[in-house]
């Protein structure tokens, strides 16, 4: 394994919460009785009843440190302790999670719990759900879990998602149905951080002077309305070479594959000349839980010479359907089963589009490692390019009911000025989505640029497009260019809610908007 370390520079993930979030806080709090950085009776209710069950208590530092990538590549970076990715968190579902992160960065951070229905003043939103944790604070996340399933957290600053901060989070089903012998996490990432002077906050800078320059659409951070120093070097800055990816194309996203070139990119913090690898036994059943912890980029991840077994998707359970390869999307899980076969082989996951892979490897015999360019057949095969081809489990299917709201939403954008946003407006406080508890809500997106969006909504599940909310379960789905889609969900988890496109400079440059309750 290898050390990590992070460096993160803005204050809050997506477009810039904070600079906007005490004024949404104070524009809400009547509506939601969720006040500033605290938490009224209907976000509390959510936990009403008393909560006899174990308690798992965590500690976890946010620091800088250096992180060894594989082939002796060594790079800076801020990192969850000494570790790429950061100690996996395990808890069982029904239990409540206590996790004191410290900061020692020289900004402020903070921490999601991407895919959780948890309260809402625990979900690690800088200025709208809590206060930003400063440089040598700490802050003590507490809640309960309530869903088993495949989850992952991350700062919720900036762009700091795209230096080393990030862990898994499995919530195991105290009545597990799956038959397995052995359990494989594989976190997926694009690596800019630290290789040649990058930085994500330069990469930012770069892009966000678009193609055609000079455009500055960054949203405030640090409750101030601009980025914070980041040790040395300005948010805003520039740094290395240029990272712009141009003309790289992919018929499964419908157009532009991304607007990042990363030097790297890996499965378990390594690189592919230098690859994780996972021992196992010939006739072994095998668990894969998939995680896409990047920025910028989809994997289309496939194991050589074998088949997988999808079972779950964003931790919920679907009928199981057989296929060769995945495409998973930023902020996405996919939870797969499939037998071990004899030898050595390459779990692949092509950076979509990009021209580039990372790879891990499978070991149950003896054998030399795959070269690292192993492309294999299976990518090309039967490929589940979108979970709408999956049919939820029937202990999760949400309820026929017609929609009693209905929102529509339109991805604007591009890369000339690189002004992503939701209706042409990048994110502001006074302009929210408000619903009702108790309500079935229904999104429709509607994609009118060149490049696809994984669209993430915090504190809650929706169903994908199907009859009256029949389609699977998720809490991360993209939308293709100049495609719709249209989501469902339960208006069941009182507070503010972030809407955003799960591509971090995206949601950095305005792509995202706030779901409010009004009770």
């Amino acid at each position: 394994m290898h050390t990590h370390s992070h460096t993160t520079r803005r204050a809050v993930l997506g477009a810039g919460i904070a600079a906007a979030g005490s004024a949404l806080l104070s524009a809400c709090s009547r509506a939601t009785e969720h006040g500033a950085h605290g938490a009224g009776p209907a976000v509390l209710g959510v936990e009403a009843k008393p909560v006899d069950g174990p308690v798992r208590a965590v500690k976890f530092t946010a620091t800088p440190g250096s992180v060894e990538l594989g082939g002796g590549r060594t790079v800076k970076s801020w990192l969850y302790g000494d570790r790429l990715p950061g100690q996996e968190v395990r808890i069982t579902a029904g239990d409540t999670l206590a996790l004191t992160l410290a900061n020692h960065l020289p900004e402020s951070t903070s921490l999601h719990w991407h895919g959780i229905a948890l309260r809402n003043d625990m979900d690690g939103v800088p200025n709208v759900t809590q206060p930003p944790i400063r440089p040598g604070e700490s802050f003590a996340y507490r809640f309960v879990v309530p869903h088993a399933g495949t989850y992952w957290f991350h700062p919720h600053s900036g762009v700091q998602i795209d230096r080393g901060m990030y862990s898994p989070l499995i919530v195991d089903d105290p009545k597990e149905p799956l038959s397995y012998d052995r359990e494989w996490i594989v976190i997926l990432d694009d690596w800019v951080d630290g290789v040649d002077g990058s930085t994500p906050d330069g990469v930012f800078a770069q892009l966000r002077k678009g193609r055609g320059g000079g455009m500055d659409h960054g949203m405030g951070h640090g409750g101030q309305g601009k980025a914070e120093p980041s040790g040395g070097d300005s948010a805003a800055s520039e740094s290395g070479p240029s990272r712009l990816l141009m003309g790289m194309k992919s018929d499964l996203l419908g157009g532009d594959a991304g607007a990042v070139d990363y030097p790297y990119y890996l499965i378990n913090g390594r690189t592919p000349d230098d690859p994780s690898q996972f021992t196992a036994k010939p006739g072994d059943r095998i668990r894969l839980r998939i995680i896409n912890a990047g920025g910028d980029t989809a994997f289309r991840v496939a194991l050589g010479g074998h088949t997988l077994t999808v079972a779950h998707t964003d931790g919920f359970p679907v009928r199981h359907a057989r296929t060769d390869a995945l495409l998973v999307g930023m902020g996405e899980r996919y939870d797969v089963l499939f037998t071990a076969k004899d030898g050595v082989f390459p779990l692949t996951a092509l950076a979509e589009g990009k021209k580039a892979s990372a790879m891990a490897v499978l070991r149950t015999g003896s054998g030399a490692l795959p070269r690292p360019s192993a492309c294999p057949a299976e990518l090309y095969r039967r490929v589940l390019a979108s979970a709408s081809r999956l049919v939820p489990d029937e202990s999760v299917a949400l309820s026929r009911r017609r929609p009693d709201r209905t929102i529509q939403i339109k991805l604007t954008g591009g890369m000339e000025k690189f002004d992503w946003a939701f209706d042409r407006k990048p994110y502001s406080p006074q302009r929210r989505l408000v619903v009702r508890s108790g309500e079935r809500v229904r999104l429709v997106f509607i994609n009118v640029t060149e490049m696809w969006h994984p669209i993430h909504l915090h504190g809650h599940t929706f169903a994908l497009a199907g009859v009256n909310g029949a389609g699977a379960r998720k809490d991360t789905a993209s939308v293709l260019p100049h495609r719709k889609l249209t989501l469902d969900f339960d208006a069941d988890n009182p507070g503010l809610w972030m809407l955003h496109c799960h591509n971090i400079y995206h949601s950095e440059s305005g792509m995202m908007t706030t779901v409010a309750y009004r009770e």
